[in-house]
């Protein structure tokens, strides 16, 4: 789970309260669930996916992921800053979730939880055991600082829109808070609660929250940072003290004596640096890499491992992202024409070796996923706003335009073309030039034709859009796409900036284009309106990049938050799912439910995979017998694996 944040005013007037009393006929339960029962009993001894018996040492080293290839802070809580990867390992939280079980939680901190009759409040009795880092008691009172300085500085959508129908929270005793929630969309708040982390409010005092910042910040949780470099390394030492260890939540995790992240300037180098055994995991989001890069005699003699485990997660919603903040995407038929003009079956036929599935859905590879005519429950939910909503609406939902994968992509091409036409944007000259229905006798010569004519609209402007990225991975996509899109009339273009200028642009909306994936929890909430409602697209950071603010998905949204059991929550996401594709927002990309991963064969992991969960590094281990045998496999004009931590500076200052 992650984090929130609040006022200095609530945070004292919540401490103040002296007359509040816990509810009558309180009944107190190990875990909190959104619907129904928990799977876990209150004796339960450990999660079904993990080893208990796991035996703890040894170190894995992954690669920084997420997008950003550098960072400059510890502080995760705050919108400044690139916060380092793994930071979460610091913290614990009053119940944590499971990995294979959607919309629960289980105590860490807390012992126990007692959710009201109203569901207004909930209220959470805390282990007295529960410790820092520092071997300070963690108390209630932290509880309510943590909340209060979440709500009041942390990050805009991460915290104090999630936050924002929590009312307050009342420390009853020393080991005992009560939240209180307002309005009638409170079904996931006390899951949102259980799941911040508690900081610690005397280390705080003396430091300044809302900066970012290098110190070491004091948590409570299995792993403290150990040495570091800015932008290059950050290393978590578990700590043998930790107060939690023996936790039922906690059995068979945290096995690894260090957790280190690797940072590089794209993923082709990180690639290279897994290969020669600078790191130990990765996870391959690249089909050529997958099926090409991998021929090195380390993985043909076994000593590198390749998986793929199944997914069970929703793949979500990956694409290219229209900025609607932009003029020339407001008309739909614009948006439409340039969803029209991405030849998937292409890509995936001869760059992805057919791996991957066309996305169609926001909720792709889940029950959510909208399919066939509406349901009579959805078209109860969407009748209201029929006046405001395009009529294919209530038929089958949209689908992306398809090739015959070879290249000749003239059919939707026409189509974009006439609704480029009906949106105004026309070709404004008479040079007879060639157009669209140009025919390419290769896939390089399609890629490389160079546009004839442009577009313009009946002020004189041209239609001009740019794609930004950060790596070159993703540009033997693009290219192929920017000439699709200039043999249609627009002035496309791609741009390339590093990793530090792609994040600052993203969070100021400073793009026509870019690529993002979003992916949807198994019970969504909250994260719809930050990712599509019009309030996050007002605000700096959000991660509605589309600048999506359609007052109909807003309604649907709260239509989903406010179900109340499983049924009601599929038929207000599929609702919702039609009338967010109508609205042609993104470019739909692709999708596997699968992960592929590669890492040297030094480690084990339990019989079972946690369904929702990758299980890596969180309940593998370091297998002493394994890595003994590696190190006698290794040929010896190859680098050692024992030595690649030594190697690894090394490899950071040429990088």
């Amino acid at each position: 789970m992650r984090w929130g944040r609040a006022s200095l005013c609530g945070m004292l007037a919540a401490m103040t309260l002296a007359s509040v009393t816990q509810p009558a006929n309180a009944e107190f339960r190990h875990g909190l669930s959104t619907f129904g029962e928990l799977k876990y009993p209150a004796d339960f001894k450990h999660f079904e996916y993990v080893n208990p018996s796991a035996p703890k040492g040894g170190k894995i080293a992954l690669i920084g992921s997420g997008g950003v290839t550098s960072f400059d802070t510890f502080n995760a809580f705050i919108l400044k800053g690139d916060a380092a990867e793994g930071l979460g390992l610091l913290y614990d939280s009053l119940m944590t979730g499971s990995g294979d079980e959607p919309g629960a939680a289980y105590g860490l901190i807390a012992e126990s939880a007692e959710l009201a009759a109203d569901k207004k409040s909930v209220t959470f009795k805390m282990r007295p055991e529960a410790k820092f880092a520092d071997g300070s008691p963690i108390t209630a009172d932290d509880v309510v600082f943590t909340f209060n300085i979440l709500k009041e500085k942390g990050h805009p959508v991460s915290f104090r829109r999630r936050l924002r129908d929590v009312t307050g929270v009342t420390a009853i005793d020393p080991h005992t808070v009560r939240y209180d929630f307002q309005g009638e969309l409170v079904r996931d708040l006390p899951l949102i609660v259980a799941g911040l982390p508690v900081l610690p409010k005397a280390w705080w005092a003396t430091r300044n929250f809302d900066q970012s910042s290098l110190e070491k910040p004091l948590g409570s949780g299995p792993y403290e940072i150990g040495s570091f470099q800015p932008g290059r390394f950050v290393a978590y030492k578990r700590r043998a003290d930790y107060w939690a260890k023996d936790l039922p939540v906690n059995a068979g995790t945290n096995n690894f004596d260090e957790i280190r992240y690797d940072y590089f300037r794209d993923r082709q180098v990180g690639l290279e640096n897994l290969l020669n055994g600078t790191f130990d995991f990765r996870e391959e989001f690249t089909a050529k890499d997958w099926s090409m890069s991998y021929g090195v005699p380390a993985v043909r003699d076994g000593r590198i491992q390749r998986k793929v485990l199944p997914d069970g997660r929703p793949s979500g919603a990956q694409g290219f992202f229209l900025n609607m903040r932009r003029p020339q995407f407001s008309n739909p038929l614009v948006r439409q024409a340039l969803g029209q003009a991405f030849d998937f079956e292409w890509s995936n036929r001869f760059l992805f070796f057919g791996l991957y599935t066309r996305t169609e859905s926001f909720f792709e590879n889940s029950e959510l996923k909208a399919v066939g005519p509406p349901s009579p429950g959805e078209l109860a939910l969407l009748e209201p706003y029929r006046d405001r909503l395009p009529p294919e609406v209530f038929g089958e939902p949209f689908v992306p335009a398809k090739s015959n994968g070879l290249g000749y992509n003239a059919e939707p091409l026409r189509q974009a073309s006439k609704l480029l036409e009906q949106a105004g944007w026309t070709y404004r000259d008479n040079d007879g030039g060639c157009s669209f229905f140009c025919r390419f006798e290769t896939a390089m010569a399609m890629r490389q034709a160079a546009p004839v004519r442009l577009r313009q609209n009946d002020k004189g402007e041209t239609l001009k859009v740019e794609i930004l990225i950060f790596e070159d991975t993703f540009e033997r996509v693009i290219l192929p796409y920017v000439t699709n899109l200039r043999n249609i009339g627009v002035d496309a273009r791609m741009r390339r900036v590093d990793g530090a200028q792609y994040q600052k642009r993203l969070k100021s909306f400073d793009f026509d284009i870019a690529i993002q994936r979003y992916v949807m929890g198994l019970t969504p909430g909250i994260e719809i309106v930050n990712y599509w409602g019009s309030e996050a697209a007002k605000q700096e950071g959000s991660p509605n990049l589309g600048g999506i603010a359609n007052p109909v998905v807003d309604a649907l949204a709260e239509k989903v938050m406010a179900a109340q059991s499983r049924e009601d929550l599929v038929t207000a996401a599929r609702a919702i799912d039609r009338v967010m594709r109508s609205g042609h927002y993104w470019v739909p990309q692709w999708y596997k439910g699968s992960h592929a991963i590669a890492f040297w064969d030094k480690f084990s992991w339990p019989e079972k995979k946690p369904k929702y969960s990758i299980g890596a590094p969180a309940t593998w281990w370091y297998d002493a017998e394994k890595a003994a045998r590696l190190r006698s496999r290794t040929p010896p004009d190859e680098k050692p694996v024992a030595a690649a931590e030594a190697a690894s500076a090394e490899t950071k200052a040429k990088d």
